[in-house]
């Protein structure tokens, strides 16, 4: 079902019109009463005149409506729907048409929500409670939402548990969508984001693997969940996007807002990455004394500062690395003796 725009007319005529004819029926009451005292005929057919309209003359203020700016009224008539009413302003549509909104009442820890005019406060021994009110105005909200879902526990390609949570920005583009195609749009979108999630994240390692195929172009690449966040994030936009064009959704942007390894292997993982990062800093430091040394020996060779035969020149090397690759500071030992 496609959107249509509802074009109404302005509702400040028929207020004003509704208002006046509500005076004209107590003066239709009073005069007819005082006409039926003077036992005049025409005084029992004002009366009756002027109290049918008091009893049924509120029907027109029934399709008086107040659209706020970036807000959407969905209406049908006897169940057919009639359009969608998106101007802001005042308006007046026909008194028996209804709004319809299913996710009206959902609540999904988002941002932006209408508003939607179907609260009343009660007092109750006292205290003043807020209560739901049905039928009354359900607007859709147009506005630009963020929906943030509950982080997940999902494994990564290599089976490792993480946990994930990601931030959605989305609107609504098509109202009659929204409504007819699907039984709750904001609960459908909410499913299918831990879906879409599920899916993107069971394609990347947490950390960059080797051997692992992540573009699905069957070669090995370096993608990763941590290294490759707006790639990932990119991808479960499109993927929810795709889920939900047919209830009239938008996916702006999404993204990543939580990642981490799941509480059961996070201390593991962390041992393993403080453990790696170790390595790789001695394999820096081997690299930079070995470098180091050999600069050394070719330069006092090419000045011919000292002739080292090779056992001194092992003796060299050997205090050099220990020197260079040592965690502290080396304490230095002078030979005021001969070389020999």
């Amino acid at each position: 079902m496609q959107e249509k725009t509802l074009k109404a007319r302005s509702g400040f005529l028929v207020l004003i019109a509704g208002i006046i004819l509500y005076l004209a029926a107590i003066g239709l009451v009073i005069g007819g009463a005082v006409l039926l005292e003077a036992e005049k005929g025409i005084g029992g057919v004002l009366l009756a005149l002027g109290i049918v309209w008091l009893i049924a003359g509120f029907i027109p203020f029934l399709g008086l409506k107040i659209i706020k700016p970036q807000e959407a009224l969905v209406l049908t008539l006897f169940g057919k729907y009639i359009g969608t009413l998106k101007d802001e302003g005042f308006f007046f549509v026909h008194p028996f048409s209804s709004a319809v909104n299913p996710a009206a009442k959902t609540r999904l820890g988002q941002s932006g929500d209408v508003d939607s005019g179907n609260k009343a406060k009660i007092l109750v021994s006292g205290q003043e409670n807020t209560v739901e009110l049905d039928g009354l105005k359900k607007k859709i909200s147009l506005k630009v939402m963020t929906l943030n879902n509950s982080k997940q526990k999902v494994n990564d390609c290599l089976g490792n548990p993480i946990e994930i949570g990601i931030a959605v920005m989305w609107r609504v583009v098509d109202t009659a969508k929204a409504v007819f195609t699907v039984d709750n749009y904001k609960e459908y979108l909410s499913l299918q984001c831990d879906s879409a999630v599920r899916n993107i994240v069971r394609i990347y390692p947490y950390d960059v693997a080797p051997n692992v195929d992540t573009t699905g172009d069957g070669e090995p690449d370096e993608g990763s969940l941590r290294g490759s966040s707006a790639l990932v994030a990119e991808r479960i936009r499109q993927e929810i996007q795709d889920k939900v064009q047919e209830a009239g959704i938008e996916i702006l942007e999404a993204r990543i807002t939580y990642l981490a390894y799941a509480p059961e292997i996070a201390a593991a993982m962390l041992q393993r990455q403080q453990a790696s990062a170790v390595v790789d800093a001695r394999t820096m430091i081997v690299d930079g004394a070995v470098g180091m040394v050999q600069m050394a020996l070719e330069r006092l060779s090419t000045d011919n500062i000292v002739e080292l035969d090779e056992e001194r020149k092992a003796a060299m090397v050997s205090n050099l690395l220990v020197v260079l690759c040592a965690n502290r500071d080396a304490q230095p030992v002078v030979n005021s003796g001969s070389l020999y």
